[in-house]
């Protein structure tokens, strides 16, 4: 008897069948869209003094440092093949054999460290405070980043390691050759069928894990401690502490590149790494969030620390600002008056 579910064979990776028009870029579209709505949010509920076109300005540089970070950080350490170093343009082409393909490839560390740059150089050129500006962003990122995951589920694509557990998932295109002796086992185990000598194994469907922990439940926990954060750039270190966390165990349970496999390896087997080998082998994703863990922190022992620490919840807003000022201005030129009278 089979032990897992199909996979819902109504979703189909292009929205319109015959058009180049795919989910996965749609949830882009939506992940940025909520982003966008939940930085506004706050920057309205705070009287942050940044206006429309400052905010559209952020965005936009942030975006296109984002894609570009992810693409170019893909090919550089996830791409085994030459092409890239023999026709680097090819790496932002969308195009392949006269066809659209898209950007195919994309590295989430690097959209983090295309990101944080364009946080950074933002906040230089218009005298902003980095660290204001990256708590807003990383209140308003993982709950977009949920929509991302459910686009790489909808392709059918970053599926986990087999499972014989209640939660695997059949998923179409993950077939494994039978002729290996585990894969005949796992089939017999979990009563599911070699046809034309291959097996379609039960999968963990980890993007649906990565969606939940690393976008819904990470989101509401920052989202619930913005406005207790105890100094500038908290939420920056608990996104990244956070995120790194999450998805270095789930790591455990999603198959690893099969062309790069483990990057570390403590414990030698003869597993294959579509099956779970060891707590002590490494994948690529999960030395990536071990830094990020690393870098997370570090940065909140360095923040604590920085002069100008202290949180400003909630500015004052413009019309008690410009009230205040003028209360200022009259309180120095009574003290003015005093001194020449005095």
């Amino acid at each position: 008897m089979l032990l897992a579910v199909n996979f819902p064979s109504w979703l189909k990776p292009e929205i319109i069948p015959g058009l180049p028009f795919r989910w996965y870029g749609l949830m882009y579209l939506v992940a940025f869209g909520v982003a966008w709505l939940l930085y506004r949010r706050q920057v309205r509920e705070r009287n942050f003094p940044m206006n429309e076109d400052e905010l559209s300005g952020l965005f936009f540089w942030g975006i296109l440092a984002l894609v570009l970070g992810a693409r170019i950080f893909a090919t550089l350490v996830y791409e085994t093949s030459p092409i890239y170093r023999r026709e680097p343009w090819l790496v932002l082409w969308p195009f392949r054999n006269g066809t659209f393909t898209g950007l195919q490839g994309m590295s989430y560390h690097g959209g983090v460290i295309g990101g944080i740059l364009a946080i950074l150089i933002y906040s230089a050129r218009r005298h902003f405070d980095y660290r204001e500006i990256g708590d807003m962003y990383a209140a308003s990122i993982p709950l977009g980043f949920t929509a991302g995951r459910l686009g790489n589920f909808i392709n059918a694509e970053l599926y986990g390691r087999v499972t014989a557990g209640k939660l695997g998932m059949i998923f179409p295109g993950a077939e494994l050759s039978a002729s290996q002796s585990w894969v005949r086992d796992m089939a017999e185990k979990t009563g599911t069928a070699i046809t034309n000598g291959y097996a379609n194994l039960p999968r963990h469907p980890s993007q649906l894990y990565e969606a939940f922990f690393e976008g819904l439940v990470l989101w509401l926990i920052i989202w619930l401690l913005r406005n207790k954060k105890p100094f500038k750039g908290f939420l920056i270190g608990i996104y990244l502490a956070g995120y790194g966390f999450f998805r270095f165990f789930i790591e455990y349970f999603r198959e690893p590149d099969a062309d790069l496999g483990y990057r570390i390896t403590l414990v030698k087997t003869n597993i294959p790494p579509a099956l779970f080998t060891s707590l002590f082998n490494f994948s690529t994703g999960q030395i990536l969030c071990f830094a990020m863990i690393l870098l997370g922190l570090a940065w909140l022992l360095i923040a604590s620390r920085l002069p100008d620490r202290e949180p400003v919840r909630v500015y004052p807003a413009a019309e008690e600002k410009a009230s205040e000022e003028k209360k200022s201005e009259d309180r120095r030129n009574r003290r003015k008056l005093k001194k020449r009278l005095g």
